[in-house]
């Protein structure tokens, strides 16, 4: 099955065809550095990462761009406020975002263009509107005439006059049409600034884009995305000012993820979804989410959501992933432990279930890991289903753990029906790494992480020797000790003891 996926400036599923072959180039609109990321800023990273590591798997070569705000005029409002340069606070919020975005297996973007680092691009593609009679200079601001654009709002689909509500305003007048925005904003003798044709000023924020996008995957790309309240005025005007100036098509695709919402608990006791934002209060920092939660956890809960629809954060939603997360490890451990063999590093091989599977039940259990392969890809492939992907994941462990438990694997191994079910794991390992899930055992991603599991050995061994002591007591009350911390021990018919969090 081809790719297809729902572009935003067509408003429908289109089949995704490349503009050169073979190879794919996707822009993504960043955060505005200028207070700590919370979840809504990884949203868009994550997705767009694990959509690149699809492509990849599908065989192109896919250059990822997400940019990063570092001029604004909220960050020389709250550098003022906390006593720092633009500079200083822009790296300082930078750094939390990609060490947030390392933990989160966020590792295929290429670049990360800083709109400080472009200025002089961003001027040459202003003086190309100016030539084309599409930017004007009023007392050292410059705006983009949307009367040069017969085609705007052809992504919104709103009017012109709407641009008036939604875009950043400059405290001047002057403009030819009230939907007139900034190309470049004249800066006070006291504030951050570039000298220009125009004098001393800084960039507006739409054209930085453009700028950066152009410069890094030509002036026609594949896939422009971001979040869905940047559709109108940011890349709306995106496209006006890139048509404007090229002549040519601006991006092929557009597509744009849900928002965050947070579930909170109102007055009378319902519960309700309301947008998250600084202004209500209701953000929490990425930071404090991975130290409260694993990241695969976060990742398996921003992917477990189609892209397209809005994201409802809660604690109780997150727990409700990690413990679908935490019972898909639990069968690639059980299979380590039952056969031996590495899960996470080697690919199902087709062939070896062909070969092994002689009885009829055998030859169900391997079409139904054929079937769910198919399924999984099939999901991905009608617009980057990643929800209904992982929800293919979650059954084919169900069908996994039914074939060991009415084979008898645990206690009676026969070599090639646990080669079956090892191939089967091999093929849940493989499928969820396509979208930068299953990488790895989770004990070994964090030294806290192996710590818990060598105090956890030194738990199980006490309780085994209270048991055999015959001392069920004491075995009893460090059962129910660690359930109580949401530690759940599980004896094995072979005598071992294993051990997960609820």
């Amino acid at each position: 099955m081809a790719l297809r996926l729902y572009n935003t400036l067509t408003n429908q599923k289109e089949l995704f065809e490349p503009i050169e072959p073979g190879k794919v180039g996707i822009y993504v609109c960043g955060p505005t550095v200028y207070k700590d990321s919370h979840i809504g800023h990884a949203v868009g990273p994550v997705i767009f990462d694990a959509l690149k590591k699809y492509l990849v798997y599908k065989g192109y070569h896919v250059k990822l761009v997400v940019n990063i705000t570092d001029v604004d005029d909220k960050i020389i409002l709250e550098s003022q406020r906390l006593g720092l340069s633009m500079r200083e606070l822009a790296e300082q919020v930078s750094k939390g975002y990609f060490e947030a975005l390392d933990k989160l297996g966020v590792d295929s973007i290429d670049v990360f263009p800083r709109a400080t680092e472009h200025i002089g691009h961003i001027i040459e593609l202003i003086q190309r509107l100016g030539e084309n009679g599409a930017a004007y200079e009023v007392n050292g601001d410059v705006y983009f005439d949307i009367s040069r654009c017969p085609n705007y709002g052809c992504l919104s689909n709103r009017k012109s006059e709407d641009q008036a509500e939604g875009t950043r305003q400059l405290a001047g007048g002057g403009k030819r049409n009230a939907g007139d925005f900034a190309l470049w904003k004249a800066a006070k003798e006291s504030e951050v600034g570039w000298d220009s044709p125009w004098g001393r000023g800084r960039p507006g924020w739409h054209i930085e884009c453009s700028a950066m996008s152009m410069h890094y995957l030509g002036e026609s790309f594949d896939i422009h995305g971001g979040g869905m309240d940047l559709v109108f005025p940011h890349h709306e005007n995106e496209v006006a000012q890139s048509v404007t100036a090229t002549g040519k098509p601006f991006a092929k695709y557009w597509l744009h993820n849900g928002l965050t919402r947070v579930r909170t608990k109102a007055a009378g006791g319902e519960w309700k979804n309301e947008k998250m934002s600084k202004s209500l209060g209701n953000i929490k920092p990425i930071r404090e989410l991975l130290e409260e939660y694993p990241p695969q956890a976060i990742r398996f809960f921003l992917l477990s959501t189609h892209y397209r629809r809005p994201i409802d954060f809660s604690d109780d939603a997150i727990q409700s992933v990690l413990k679908g997360m935490t019972n898909i490890y639990r069968l690639l451990e059980r299979l380590e432990r039952l056969s031996g063999e590495d899960v996470y590093h080697s690919k199902g091989s087709v062939t070896t279930m062909e070969e092994l599977a002689r009885t009829e039940t055998d030859k169900a259990f391997r079409n139904e890991i054929h079937s769910a392969h198919l399924h999984y890809l099939e999901n991905l492939d009608d617009d980057f289903n990643t929800a209904g992907a992982i929800a293919v994941l979650y059954e084919l462990c169900n069908s996994i753990n039914r074939y060991i438990d009415q084979q008898r694997l645990e206690t009676h191994p026969n070599k090639d029906q646990l080669t079956l079910a090892l191939e089967g794991a091999r093929t849940v390992a493989m499928l969820g790494q396509i979208l930068g899930l299953l990488r790895e055992p989770i004990g070994k991603t964090t030294g806290g992480d192996a710590l818990a599991g060598q105090l956890m050995g030194l738990f199980i061994e006490m309780r085994a020797e209270a048991r055999q002591n015959k001392n069920f007591a004491l075995a009893d009350a460090i059962r129910h000790k660690l359930k109580t911390l949401h530690i759940v021990l599980e004896d094995r018919p072979d005598g071992s003891t294993d051990w997960h969090k609820e």
